[in-house]
């Protein structure tokens, strides 16, 4: 069995080769990566009728609406002068875009940093002016060669010469350095210089409509025609080609071709879009509508240097990425619904989908023949399917009813266990096979036939089972989304579980969920969304795979692992995929640009792909499969040479949006004002296959160093200072390959304050200010030196003044302490006449008393009457007022107009309260004002309270200091 096993590889192998030889070989099993850019992408027309590219790298469409070009980021749209349909367009050598349309050709160039259009109509020399459409325009040289179907008209050296035949012309066409048109009628004629010469045909057949010439073996020509098909020209005669290729352009009316890597050929046709063959003419690709165009009418075909295939079509833009390393077939009719798992096995390829098995006849036994596909159910295979597997030789399918053995387009029922996740074999024992299901796991054993046969459902365990993985214990690991991680011990007959141990996070687990396990190296390896674990036996718990975690990058938390043989392992990372090479320990390659076209594409959590070779895998996708050649991935890769960034687009967006140039030639500096110094660079690559494309930026006498990798194609620069600076920005594919620097040089012209012009205007001010400056200042010295003298005058005249003052208030001071002398003086005068009263009033008192005890001779007391006489006496003395007049005169001197101020504000005060209030404002006690009185002290008091009362003293305010302050 192993001996057929291998025979069988062997044979299967050699049926793919002419496949897969070569990373030259243009696949014939699916279809390439045809990029779609529809109308709403490049907003323009829909008909594309012409395609060049030119020294840059930059594409041009001659469109509907007209000129569109596109650097593989940025679309921009031209129109003619009367916007005119573009029917041709071509580009020379010097980077100069020709176009031609209705009535009009000539060629765009840079005027004022912008692209123009330059009518060459003018020149025609006026007996063949231009009134039909020009369909072709090619460069050759010094010469442009433009064609309607009137006439062909040479543009050099400035002037246009006029080339016609006697009947009206078709499509001109080169090859190499010659030039053929058809004439109609006349059958095929070289260009040569200005003549039309007729190709020599000794034969019968003269092909009609040639719609396409191209070089062909031996240096014939291969001649494509609108309904014929392709003929061979040797230089002799007109022979058909007689190929499944030719019967498919006359059915499907072939309208135009290329060649392609110099060894096949791509057309175009109105009714089924575009095929590629090869130099026998046998069909290598076939692309229309229902394998990734846009449109199945192709107006025009170009096929460039970079192996892209672009065809402007009757509506849109493709691009057919030639030689790449993914080709595709997507069910477009949703026939077989979603893709779960694919595989090819003995000349058919089989689809496990939600809605059954599908399959249909491989490529084996067809030639070089393009292979297409007719996909049909397996009968009685309903159902969803989860998985393929061919082990010895043998095919088992996964389904939902069961598991299913596979011989061409039969069904042989094998376990009736629902759901069959994953099966393979047990490495203890290479003769079982384990599987697991919705409710368990299933083990199978070969009979005595070599056929792998249902043996039983083992006991004791019925979780479903997703993953399923033996360790070198013997073990079974068993993992699900939402179950959980088991790990289960089985009895030495393997037909029942001894032991179950689950895990979660008690065990160094990030959770119980979402936890997938893998065979990585003839390890086992956990995955998690935290990265993957390991599992150490001693400890019983798990760690994280730091190395291995580390070198994966953001593939750490991948959700799936299947081998790829040799070291290598697809990682899958919810929905994006990457091939991860293990070199050597510690050292990891990972590829994921190359299938980022992928992303996404596949049944999440049900990701599948099939070895088919070393080299050459099956992917399945939602809708289809992926074809991967790893050979034609590496070679290209290894001689890619990217072209320079293209400075695209400057903008003034300081307040308003508005383009400065269309160019960044960096032959050409760009000034730009001060006042309109934050702009906008755009830049792009012009590299237009399926690629992970980032800048990096570095803008000299701004920056400081190069800006991170981004997918970002223009940066803001605002509020930039005056002076020079120099832009340089580089491109990186792919996450290695990286393109030249490109430069472009601007300057921002000083403020209108620095400039030129100002400085000089600022020099003359500076020395009309300086001259003006010394009149100023001379001016200024005579009118200080007044204001000195001035000053010093009233500085004269102000120390007079003080000393004047300083005179005068010595002198009042003087005067003030002499009154204040003679005040006091006055005041103890004052006081002294008023002592002499009450000293006079009380001496006049005790002789009052004295006469009193006086008595006769006889021993009596006097005599009333005489006491009376004696009493009256004194009485005057006490009483009289002139003592008074004389207290008040000297009262008055003492204290200016007291009396006076007390009549005016209380005119009710008697004399008696006059003298009442001068005795206290004296501060004289109560004694003596009673004996000046001559009254008691009771009387004194009372005559008190009734002078508070007329006065309005306040209950608080002492009588005396009332007084005091009057």
């Amino acid at each position: 069995m192993k001996h057929s096993g291998l025979k069988y590889l062997l044979f299967y192998l050699a049926l793919l080769l002419p496949f897969f030889a070569t990373a030259d070989n243009i696949q014939r099993i699916g279809v390439p990566y045809v990029q779609n850019y529809p109308k709403s992408v490049y907003l323009s027309g829909n008909q594309n009728w012409s395609i060049a590219k030119d020294k840059y790298g930059i594409m041009y469409f001659g469109n509907a609406q007209g000129l569109l070009s596109f650097d593989g980021k940025y679309w921009q749209q031209y129109k003619l002068p009367n916007r005119q349909i573009v029917r041709s367009v071509a580009t020379a050598a010097d980077g100069t875009i020709y176009t031609g349309g209705f009535g009009e050709f000539g060629y765009w160039s840079d005027k004022n940093k912008h692209l123009s259009y330059t009518s060459l109509t003018n020149l025609i020399p006026h007996p063949h002016r231009l009134k039909d459409e020009i369909w072709k325009i090619y460069t050759f040289g010094k010469k442009v060669i433009f064609q309607s179907f009137s006439a062909i008209y040479i543009y050099e050296n400035k002037k246009i010469s006029v080339v016609t035949a006697q009947q009206s012309l078709l499509f001109l066409h080169q090859v190499g350095q010659r030039f053929y048109v058809e004439v109609n009628g006349k059958g095929l004629f070289e260009l040569t210089g200005n003549k039309l010469i007729p190709l020599k045909n000794n034969g019968l057949v003269l092909p009609k409509g040639v719609l396409s010439i191209l070089p062909y073996q031996n240096g014939s020509l291969l001649i494509g025609t609108s309904k014929d098909g392709l003929f061979v020209y040797n230089g002799e005669n007109f022979n058909p080609l007689n190929t499944p290729a030719n019967t498919f352009l006359k059915t499907y009316q072939l309208n135009n071709g290329t060649r392609i890597q110099d060894r096949y050929y791509a057309y175009g046709t109105i009714l089924n879009g575009l095929i590629i063959i090869d130099e026998t003419g046998n069909i290598v690709q076939r692309i229309n509508k229902s394998s990734g165009l846009q449109n199945n009418t192709v107006l025009s075909l170009y096929a460039d240097q970079d192996q892209n295939l672009w065809a402007g079509l009757d509506n849109g833009i493709d691009r057919i990425e030639l030689n790449s390393p993914l080709y595709f077939y997507f069910d477009k009719t949703g026939q077989f619904g979603t893709v779960y798992s694919s595989l090819i096995y003995k000349n058919n390829i089989y689809l496990g989908t939600n809605q059954g098995l599908f399959y249909s006849t491989w490529a084996s036994g067809r030639g070089n023949l393009f292979n297409t596909f007719d996909f049909k159910l397996i009968p009685n295979s309903q159902g969803q399917v989860w998985d393929l597997t061919l082990i010895d030789d043998q095919l088992f399918c996964g389904h939902n009813d069961g598991t299913f053995k596979v011989t061409g387009n039969k069904l042989e029922n094998i376990s009736t266990v629902k759901g069959g996740w994953t099966i393979k074999k047990l490495h203890s024992n290479p003769n079982f096979l384990i599987q697991g299901t919705y409710n368990g796991l299933v083990l199978f054993k070969k009979d005595g036939a070599g056929q792998w046969v249902f043996w039983h459902k083992i006991e004791n365990f019925g979780e479903p089972s997703r993953y399923v993985e033996q360790d070198t214990r013997g073990d079974i690991w068993v993992s699900h989304a939402y179950k959980g991680l088991y790990k289960l011990s089985l009895s030495p007959d393997f037909k029942k579980v001894t032991t179950i141990k689950t895990y979660d996070e008690r065990n160094g687990l990030p959770g119980d969920y979402n936890i997938n396990i893998f065979t990585l190296e003839n390890r086992l390896v956990f995955s998690s969304d935290e990265g993957f674990f390991i599992y150490d036996e001693i400890s019983n718990r798990f760690t994280k795979y730091t190395t291995l975690n580390k070198e994966l990058g953001s593939f750490a938390g991948a959700n799936k692992i299947i081998d790829a043989g040799s070291k290598k392992y697809w990682f899958i990372n919810h929905g994006k995929m990457g091939l991860v090479h293990l070199l050597e320990p510690g050292k990891v390659q990972v590829d994921s640009s190359t299938f980022s076209i992928l992303d996404g594409r596949m049944v999440q959590y049900y990701e599948n792909i099939s070895k088919i070779s070393d080299k050459i895998y099956l992917m399945s996708v939602d809708d289809g499969f992926v074809i991967y050649n790893a050979t034609e991935n590496r070679n290209g890769k290894n001689h890619t040479i990217l072209p320079q960034v293209l400075i695209r687009k400057i903008e003034d967006i300081t307040d308003t949006y508005h383009t400065i140039s269309e160019f960044g030639d960096k032959d050409t500096e760009i000034e730009i004002p001060f006042s309109r110094n934050s702009i906008r660079i755009s830049f792009a690559l012009p590299w237009y296959r399926q690629s992970k494309i980032k800048f990096q930026y570095y803008l000299e006498g701004y920056s400081k160093q190069w800006s991170d990798w981004s997918a970002a194609s223009q940066k803001d620069f605002t509020n930039l200072g005056q002076g020079s600076y120099v832009f340089k920005v580089r491109a990186r594919i792919n996450e290695s390959t990286v393109s030249k620097v490109t430069e472009f040089r601007f300057t921002i012209h000083p403020p209108f304050y620095a400039s030129n012009w100002a400085i000089a205007l600022y020099l003359i001010l500076f020395i009309l200010l300086l001259f003006t400056f010394k009149r100023l200042y001379e001016r200024k010295l005579r009118k200080d030196q007044r204001a000195i003298s001035d000053k010093l005058q009233a500085e004269k005249e102000a120390f007079l003044k003080k000393e004047a003052e300083a005179t005068e208030k010595q002198i009042i001071k003087l005067q003030t302490e002499k009154l204040q002398a003679e005040l006091a003086g006055k005041n103890r005068e004052l006081a002294n006449s008023a002592m002499s009263l009450v000293y006079k009033n009380e001496l006049l008192q005790k002789l009052s008393q004295e006469i009193l005890k006086l008595k006769d001779e006889s021993g009596k007391p006097l005599a009333e009457d005489q006491l009376r006489k004696i009493q009256k006496v004194i009485d005057e003395g006490m009483n009289d007022e002139r003592d008074w007049n004389l207290f008040e005169s000297s009262f008055n001197e003492a204290h200016e107009s007291f009396f006076k101020k007390l009549k005016v504000n209380h005119p009710d005060l008697v004399p008696n309260d006059l003298k009442l209030c001068a005795y206290l404002r004296m501060n004289m006690s109560s004694k003596e004002m009673a004996s000046l009185l001559n009254i008691s002290l009771r009387g004194v008091e009372i005559r008190r309270y009734r002078l508070r009362k007329k006065l309005d003293v306040p209950h608080d305010k002492n009588l005396v200091e009332f007084l005091m302050e009057l």
